[in-house]
């Protein structure tokens, strides 16, 4: 896959922290969560979101765990999970203790509804002889009413208080397994609210807009305040919360970190020009085919489709693989160079027969390394032991 890299700012470097086998913050790549929808004491029907998700994109599943059932699905869940869970914990202290008996690999709080002292530090003594990691998470829509009353409502200065006061409890008890959210549903008030956590804390972020709605509305919201600032550099973890099948959250993510060339490409990188008056062939239709039947075989190249010679054979040379074309046929390019001309009807075929070749090469090389050096390995212990 060809990725133009150095484009965007330095990520700030933050405190890491690991969730279960993943690693948040610090180096480690940006992550994707999301969370079921499911009712969590049903474990089957759980279990099967959770695989869709992991199989989308998904490092990460959240679960809700809201009573004594729900906590009961997670000790079953968890052993089969093939990600880490984390447990959503809302208003009742004793859910989260459950959660961490049940074996999660993280919690998330929420410190406008779980607000006593006492409550919250026994919390955290229990995550931390268990080695769970906790995220503060802050919303918009359920800050303290003492914060409410003195901002007068929701703020970047509130939302980023709310956090400071959870910290300041968890740092009390020497808690400091830690990631941090500061959602909001309008993006301005999100992005903002980051950028001053992201100047107030060294923990890890955990980005999103809360409620942001359904696609595609939802999506652009999202990804309008995620992108921005992880353009800044900011953000260790992404989440996309829309009133939809979460598996498109999960791909949602997913598809935006590739863009950002911040996880490496798993799926097609399909560029294809809008169509215009100058295209001489059905852009459209051909970009639409491509890219389902490279999708459908997990093609992770970058193609171009192009219906003129404005951009088109730029474009297509500077692709994996590409179309430039002209009147109802195109030249076809891989990797830089033409290598022939392809009539319209045959154009979705020819890019797929290639592309597939191009990843069988990939393997064989890769293959290819392997077996060199294994061979240099066995000669160094061969050396070795004549030495010896």
């Amino acid at each position: 896959m060809r990725m133009d890299q150095g484009l965007l700012p330095k990520r700030k470097k933050t405190k890491q922290i690991h969730v279960g086998k993943v690693a948040i913050g610090g180096d480690a790549p940006v992550s994707i969560q999301s969370m079921t929808t499911t009712k969590t004491a049903d474990v089957e029907g759980t279990l099967a979101q959770i695989y869709q998700l992991a199989g989308a994109g998904a490092d990460l599943v959240r679960c809700t765990c809201n009573s004594p059932e729900a906590a009961s699905g997670l000790a079953q869940i968890i052993p089969r999970s093939p990600v880490p869970i984390i447990a959503d914990v809302h208003f009742h202290y004793e859910m989260a203790l459950a959660a961490i008996d049940a074996g999660v690999d993280g919690l998330r709080l929420n410190p406008g509804n779980l607000r006593k002292p006492e409550e919250i530090k026994l919390v955290a003594h229990e995550a931390k002889d268990h080695s769970i990691p906790i995220r503060i998470g802050v919303n918009a829509g359920s800050l303290h009413p003492d914060l409410l009353k003195r901002y007068g409502r929701p703020t970047p200065e509130a939302l980023v208080e709310s956090a400071r006061n959870e910290l300041d409890m968890l740092e009390e008890v020497g808690f400091e397994d830690i990631k941090i959210s500061v959602k909001a549903s309008n993006v301005s008030l999100m992005i903002s609210a980051y950028r001053l956590a992201s100047e107030t804390f060294d923990y890890p972020l955990h980005l999103g807009v809360t409620e942001a709605g359904p696609p595609p509305s939802g999506i652009i919201k999202t990804t309008a305040g995620i992108a921005t600032l992880l353009a800044e550099g900011i953000g260790d973890t992404i989440r996309y919360s829309l009133t939809a099948d979460p598996v498109e959250e999960a791909r949602a993510g997913r598809t935006l970190l590739e863009a950002m060339g911040l996880r490496r490409r798993r799926s097609v990188d399909l560029i294809a020009c809008p169509s215009c008056g100058r295209a001489e062939v059905d852009v459209i239709a051909i970009a639409k085919a491509a890219e389902a039947e490279l999708a459908k075989r997990s093609i992770p190249l970058q193609v171009a489709v192009m219906g003129c010679v404005v951009n088109g054979p730029g474009e297509a040379k500077g692709a994996d693989l590409g179309i430039a074309a002209g009147r109802h046929r195109g030249h076809l390019f891989i990797r830089g160079k033409v290598v022939r001309v392809v009539p319209e009807e045959d154009m979705v075929v020819a890019l797929v027969n290639e592309a597939e070749k191009l990843m069988k090469e990939g393997v064989e090389a890769r293959l290819a390394a392997a077996d060199t050096r294994a061979e240099e390995l066995a000669e160094e212990d061969a050396r070795s032991a004549r030495g010896a």
